[in-house]
């Protein structure tokens, strides 16, 4: 069937067209008095799939004076409401807000590892690394080679206690969805899995601590006294796996004592960051509670991890410069679990599981985070609440405090620069309420189109600028 021919009304027994609940509520809009403001406001978020709706006012005053520089309020909107943009990092659930997120990352890393964005640039002459640490294997599962190579082949057919064979002679490509299914779901380890993903933020919170004694113990100095002379800044993001483990990409940097501001001391140089990280993610390991039938499992990072130094661009081409570093922490801050086949909202029930569109490896872990969380042992994990996660709970980002900027301070900047007022010396009365949130069946298909309209728009500039003012 023809693209065109999907919209065409359905013609009803007594031969009367019969608009479909988009077509009508189409109709509807496009009758508002208010339709084009409504335009208006969902241009502004960007066409955002999920807009948040707020009724209330905003008085802007002049401090010494009291007089009225500024004044807003929603009376005279569309349904008298304001549509501002949900904000939700991920790609799955709305990618023009994904699209900005992942832009203020892209900046927020950037600045710690080149400066600007109130951070000095002298950062970028200061030790950096970037840091890739995996989980443990669980068991062996499917992979996809980038050179084409055999999944996980084996000379002999041998198999395992459970009757399946322990190779794979076959080559996947990276959409065949056997790739991070186990090759015995039975020998998997679930348990562990789940219960590596609730201990992998300690896990890390450890290897900052120990990394930071590790320092401090080589130049000959006490841990309590290190910040006298060096400071640890980090900025770091999760990502899983097709098999559905997490891993971390970190950037790390030496600054001196008072963080990017000021320069690290002499004996501070990658060599010796990249000795003491490869030192402490070998031995940094957190130990969980005891449970019957469990035991007291030991939780360490797996032994696929790296460390390289950051480059500048223009010092070696070969090397890992500092905007890639930018552009790929980026690139992963929108995604979730989602991408690798699970989904992005809780769980309610054990029963709700079995009935989900998953695959059955994602399944098995979202089941067994919920009966490992019944278990008293386990309560403050909070497994069930993270099923849905696979049982990790950490923050997709997080940084050090003087790593670089916020997301709040972009935000205000980016505010500033698309013309609202400056709040240097002013005072700000506002009052505002949630109404909903939301577009109708009609208005999920404008926003969807205006936000494809923008991105085209981008596309369009962007080749404009790369061919530059002679293209």
């Amino acid at each position: 069937m023809a693209k065109d021919e999907t919209r065409r009304p359905v013609t009803s027994i007594a031969g009367r067209p019969r608009l479909t609940d988009t077509e009508k509520d189409l109709i509807r809009l496009a009758q508002e008095p208010l339709f084009p403001r409504w335009l208006e406001q969902i241009t502004a978020i960007g066409g955002c799939a999920h807009p948040i709706y707020l009724a209330g006012h905003t008085t802007i005053l002049e401090a010494s004076t009291g007089a009225v520089l500024h004044h807003y309020d929603t009376t005279h909107e569309p349904g008298g409401r304001l549509a501002v943009r949900c904000r939700n990092r991920r790609e799955t659930r709305c990618q023009p807000c994904s699209r900005l997120y992942a832009g203020d990352t892209f900046h927020l890393v950037r600045a710690g590892l080149l400066g600007g964005k109130g951070t000095p640039d002298s950062v970028a002459e200061h030790p950096r690394v970037f840091l890739t640490l995996t989980a443990p294997s669980f068991g062996p599962v499917h992979r996809a080679h980038r050179k084409g190579a055999p999944c996980t082949p084996r000379r002999n057919s041998a198999t395992c206690e459970h009757g399946h064979r322990i190779g794979c002679g076959q080559t996947h490509a990276d959409s065949d969805p056997l790739v991070g299914q186990p090759l015995c779901s039975t020998c998997y380890d679930y348990t562990g899995h789940v219960l590596w993903h609730a201990h992998a933020g300690e896990l890390w919170n450890r290897t900052c601590r120990a990394i930071r004694r590790h320092l401090a113990s080589a130049v000959g100095i006490t841990q309590s006294r290190l910040g006298e002379y060096a400071r640890v800044s980090f900025a770091k993001v999760a990502e899983y796996q097709r098999r559905g483990a997490i891993h971390f990409h970190a950037v790390i940097r030496l600054d001196g004592p008072d963080g990017s501001v000021s320069h690290p001391p002499h004996w501070a140089t990658v060599e010796l960051l990249i000795d003491v990280i490869d030192a402490v993610v070998r031995t940094t390991q957190v130990t969980a509670a005891y449970a019957r039938g469990i035991g007291e499992p030991i939780f360490k990072w797996g032994t696929q991890f790296d460390v390289h130094e950051i480059w500048h661009a223009f010092k070696c081409d070969d090397a890992i410069s500092d905007e890639a570093v930018a552009a790929y922490v980026a690139k992963y801050v929108t995604k979730s679990v989602g991408d690798a086949g699970g989904i992005d909202r809780p769980i309610t029930s054990l029963g709700e599981i079995s009935l989900l569109p998953l695959s059955r490896h994602v399944k098995t872990l979202m089941s067994s985070c919920w009966v490992l969380g019944g278990l008293p042992e386990f309560e403050n994990l909070r497994l069930r609440s993270w099923a849905h996660t696979l049982g990790y709970r950490g923050h997709i980002l997080t940084k050090s405090r003087a790593y670089s900027t916020t997301y709040a301070a972009l935000r205000a900047q980016r505010a500033q620069y698309v013309g609202h007022m400056d709040a240097t010396g002013t005072v700000t009365d506002a009052v505002w309420r949630y109404v909903g949130s939301g577009h109708s069946v009609a208005g999920v298909e404008i926003a969807a189109g205006i936000a494809a309209d923008l991105a085209a728009l981008r596309e369009v500039r962007k080749e404009i600028a790369d061919r530059g003012p002679c293209g």
